[in-house]
């Protein structure tokens, strides 16, 4: 087992959903109340990464962000340091390969909620921002949960955009997906499958975790509207 690579996979993991999840709530909010010119195509710009491949993304942010660009020098010098084949540009290419993972159910979520709640909320004088954090997020909460849990594995076991964005640099770019393509390349096929079988479990264990949970929480809500 790859430790260093599995910790900094989780690394990458957790500092995506935390900037991510945050602006996926706000924007699922705006699309799904709003409605305005060009609102289509906004959804399907959003929806790319979903069929571009990660090899694609991870080509154009190399380019976009390496240091021959105008705004790789520019964030270079911001930043101290380039994005290119480090920690923070992997972070920049893992929340922009998962936005539709986050933003999907979360706005799927607040299309739901009935608008006589919201409506009677503001009747009462919240304001819009307690309507948000005390009538919309405990009734999209399921949502935000399945974002959240979608992001964390997709990170974990992303490939394509990270090789291409990071490379193979250990402590600070390789990540266990890389870990199992060298383990693989390397024919040490015990190892690839050990670390294999850990990412398998930690899917299938979480995912039946979060479906469990929105399924209790729905019937939850489901029974208080009653």
């Amino acid at each position: 087992m790859d430790w260093q690579a599995l910790l900094l996979s989780v690394k990458l993991s957790s500092v995506t959903v935390l900037i991510l999840i945050p602006f996926a709530i706000f924007v699922s909010r705006f699309l799904a109340y709003r409605q305005f010119r060009g609102k289509s195509w906004v959804e399907a710009l959003i929806m790319v990464p979903l069929v571009l491949p990660p090899t694609v993304i991870g080509y154009y942010l190399l380019v976009g962000l390496g240091s021959q660009s105008w705004l790789g020098q520019t964030l270079e010098s911001l930043f101290g340091h380039q994005l290119v084949f480090n920690f923070s540009g992997l972070v920049i290419a893992s929340i922009l390969v998962n936005i539709p993972f986050a933003i999907q159910p979360i706005q799927r979520s607040f299309e739901a909620v009935p608008e006589d709640v919201c409506d009677a909320a503001a009747c009462c004088g919240m304001s819009r921002l307690k309507v948000l954090f005390k009538i919309e997020l405990p009734m999209v909460w399921p949502g935000v949960l399945t974002a959240l849990v979608l992001c964390f594995s997709h990170v974990l076991g992303e490939f394509g955009v990270v090789l291409m964005m990071g490379g193979n640099i250990a402590g600070e770019t390789k990540t266990i997906a890389i870990s199992i393509y060298d383990s693989v390349q390397a024919f040490d096929f015990a190892s690839a499958g050990q670390m294999s079988l850990v990412l398998l479990i930690f899917a299938v264990t979480v995912l039946a975790f979060t479906t469990s949970l929105s399924r209790r929480m729905g019937a939850g809500h489901a029974s208080r509207r009653r």
